[in-house]
């Protein structure tokens, strides 16, 4: 049965900025019934975003690694991890192509992330070592691993958070190279690497980013200037230039994160890129710019979602020293905190309800994954349910900024008067597969609004009329 929804109606009326003091509700000079939701400072685990554990699986010398298990992942959510790096070392396959053990691995690893709610940043490599030759394949074994392993990503799309591009270089970070031209500077010196990008984009659903390791990747590769960066117009279109991201590996490690920056050029790309597409990475070493003044700022700055949580541990041990981390923690990524909803006063059964909420992102980025926008209702009995899609989506609830929602609905005909009921914000997973797991839902930073059973935020209680 489709249910109606409004928006843009005359009852959608303006928001008052001041709140109840208490957190209660209130009745507004609009008619409408005000709530003050109370923000939270509390850590916890959301999708696709945060600090990530980094697990390495090496095919060297004929043996194959031991999968991750459901258990290990369960384990990182209680330490308010969602994500992982799932790091494939592939040496025994430089030059043939990959086993069915080796896939079969990479399968398990994804069903494991589905049972265990986390999702993967994921990268294929050669080699981990400068002093390990070859450092790489050559471009035709890279182009049959990566048609190999094809099937696989588009099946388990929905828990690969991103796929970094990997295969070229050591550790997969396109610096040093048998195959793909060391030190390369012009787009001709970049199309090798080009076709192993348009492999990987091809490979991945079309809604899953690829990212690269600096700047001037992405511009040789797809023919960029500076100033031909993602906007808010071309954000999430589907085109190569919205699906490549980036990842910095070195992050404030000195004054130009060892090479990652040729100059102010690259930084203002980044700056405006980050803003829609995903960023994160690593520190590599303890320097004067890693601190928590310049990191954090350099987070706010880049719009970092992910960081490693154990690399690098001398920064690690600066930001808790300088007591930072806990803040750096609850910001990676995004950070929604509902500041004000506006419901119908007094809800009539058959009636039109009316929904406005404000939210603030009060994290570093937005999400850069499609993900749906739903209102729930719900009675006490919990035999009623009815779920309305909303016109909304998160990865336009840019960082540092307060979003106004509004919407109406007619409340459904299964809704008599007296039900006691109960209004939800849900921001599920898009993939139908995970949508329904709490893990896979957005949680809101505010005091007493989560429930965990159903990964739905509650918004309001009301008796219908």
């Amino acid at each position: 049965m489709t249910i109606p929804v409004f928006f843009g109606a005359a009852a959608l009326l303006s928001f008052c900025a001041a709140a109840c003091s208490d957190g209660g509700a209130a009745s507004g000079g609009d008619g409408l019934r005000r709530v003050a939701y109370v923000s939270s400072d509390e850590a916890f685990p959301n999708p696709e975003r945060g600090f990530y554990y980094p697990y390495d699986f090496r095919f060297a010398g004929g043996g194959t690694p031991e999968p991750l298990s459901p258990e290990t992942l369960r384990g990182q959510r209680r330490l308010n991890r969602s994500l992982v790096l799932l790091e494939y070392f592939l040496r025994d396959f430089i030059d043939r192509p990959l086993s069915e053990e080796c896939l079969e691995l990479v399968e398990r690893n994804f069903e494991a992330l589905r049972e265990g709610g986390c999702k993967a940043i994921v990268r294929f490599a050669y080699s981990d070592s400068e002093r390990e030759k070859p450092w790489d394949a050559a471009e035709p074994v890279v182009l049959g691993h990566i048609a190999q392993l094809r099937p696989l990503l588009q099946r388990y799309g929905a828990v690969i958070c991103v796929l970094q591009a990997g295969f070229v270089g050591v550790w997969g970070e396109w610096y040093y190279t048998d195959h793909f031209g060391f030190e390369p500077v012009t787009e001709t010196d970049y199309a090798p690497r080009r076709r192993i990008l348009d492999a990987l984009l091809d490979a991945l659903p079309a809604d899953r980013m690829v990212a690269v390791r600096t700047p001037a990747a992405k511009m040789r590769c797809c023919g960029l200037s500076p100033a031909d960066t993602v906007s808010v117009r071309t954000a999430w279109d589907g085109s190569a230039r919205s699906r490549v991201a980036a990842h910095n590996d070195c992050f404030l490690a000195s004054r130009d994160d060892v090479g990652t920056f040729v100059g102010e050029a690259d930084r203002e790309f980044w700056r405006t890129e980050s803003r829609y597409v995903s960023m994160g990475g690593e520190t590599c070493s303890v320097s004067e710019y890693c601190d928590c003044t310049d990191g954090v700022a350099d987070m706010e700055e880049y719009h970092w979602s992910y960081l490693n949580s154990a690399y690098h541990p001398g920064v690690i041990a600066r930001w808790r020293q300088e007591g930072c981390l806990g803040e750096i923690e609850r910001r990676l990524g995004y950070r929604f905190v509902l500041e004000t909803g506006r419901f119908t006063r007094r809800p009539v059964a058959g009636g039109e309800f009316v929904v406005g909420l404000e939210l603030r992102n009060e994290g570093f980025a937005s999400p850069f994954n499609p993900r749906p926008a739903k209102l729930v209702l719900t009675d006490a009995s919990g035999r009623k349910r009815q779920v309305f899609d909303m016109p909304w989506d998160p990865r336009r609830w840019f960082a540092g900024k307060t979003h106004t929602l509004t919407a109406g609905f007619a409340v459904p005909p299964q809704f008599v008067a007296g039900d006691v009921c109960t209004l939800w914000l849900w921001l599920p997973d898009a993939d139908e597969r995970l949508a329904e797991s709490p893990c896979f839902s957005i949680r809101l930073a505010n005091e007493g609004i989560w429930d965990a059973a159903s990964g739905y935020n509650r918004l309001l209680d009301f008796e219908l009329e």
